[in-house]
């Protein structure tokens, strides 16, 4: 199927590995230009190369999205380098959660910065460029516990579930200006944490997705190909009609629709 994504440039929050990565890469062999960013730079460059080992246009940049300035920096360097953004996913953020009365402040605060500030300022950025240009595609990364959150899941379920109000609140605001704003949830899904976990609890990787594992009805954790290809539907010429939904990738863990 072909995505009409030849030419638009993309912006991917979060990408030196994981989903950001894997969807950096996707969007890139569709033929988009993408940007991406990261706090550290050395794994950020390890993608940038990989991406232009495929012949990929890329631009990379140390980003970290829990500052506001930096954000500001990296939107415009990539408006700079690009001239346009067509495409923005919100992939940015970590799995921090706890028991309720153990989580402070400080943690409250590190996580809203990062995953539900960092998308409002990197779309609030972007939004009036996607205007002028007669549309866009927002994509916001989420998880299922931002609609069926569980015990000790804060702030994470918490800054989850207010991504998703963002994500609905601005497909009505943006809709006549053909910008679709939707939101995929993710499950489990094969990462860098769960590898930096495997390896500081020397754990034995099969063993350890495993058990993760039996609570999925699938039978197994996803892979982060997996969500990047349905990011790639949703900002293709396909998902024309698509705005405020959100797409569970889970493997049936969920019990809500």
């Amino acid at each position: 199927m072909e995505l009409g994504l030849k030419g638009k440039v993309a912006v991917v929050t979060g990408s030196s590995e994981g989903i950001g990565k894997a969807t950096a890469v996707r969007l890139a062999l569709e033929g988009a230009k993408v940007a991406i960013c990261a706090r550290r730079p050395e794994p950020l460059d390890m993608v940038a190369n990989e991406i232009r080992s495929h012949g990929g246009a890329v631009f990379a940049h140390a980003t970290d999205m829990s500052k506001p300035a930096d954000i500001e920096r990296f939107i415009k360097a990539v408006m700079d380098h690009y001239g346009r953004i067509d495409i923005l996913v919100n992939n940015a953020g970590s799995s921090i959660r706890g028991p309720f009365e153990k989580v402070d402040d400080g943690t409250w605060q590190q996580d809203l910065d990062l995953k539900l500030f960092g998308a409002i300022r990197a779309s609030r950025l972007v939004v009036p460029h996607m205007k002028k240009q007669g549309g866009g595609r927002i994509v916001n990364i989420s998880t299922i516990a931002g609609k069926q959150p569980g015990p000790e899941s804060v702030p994470t379920s918490v800054s989850r579930a207010a991504g998703l109000a963002l994500t609905k609140a601005m497909s009505k605001e943006y809709a006549a200006h053909n910008i679709l704003v939707n939101a995929v949830c993710v499950g489990k899904i094969k990462s860098g944490q769960h590898e930096r976990r495997i390896a500081r609890e020397k754990l034995v990787p099969a063993e350890y997705y495993a058990k993760v594992s039996e609570e999925i009805p699938l039978g197994r954790v996803g892979e982060a190909i997996e969500v990047a290809n349905v990011i790639a539907f949703l900002v293709s010429d396909a998902a024309s009609y698509v705005t405020g939904s959100s797409i569970h990738l889970d493997g049936g863990m969920s019990g809500v629709i």
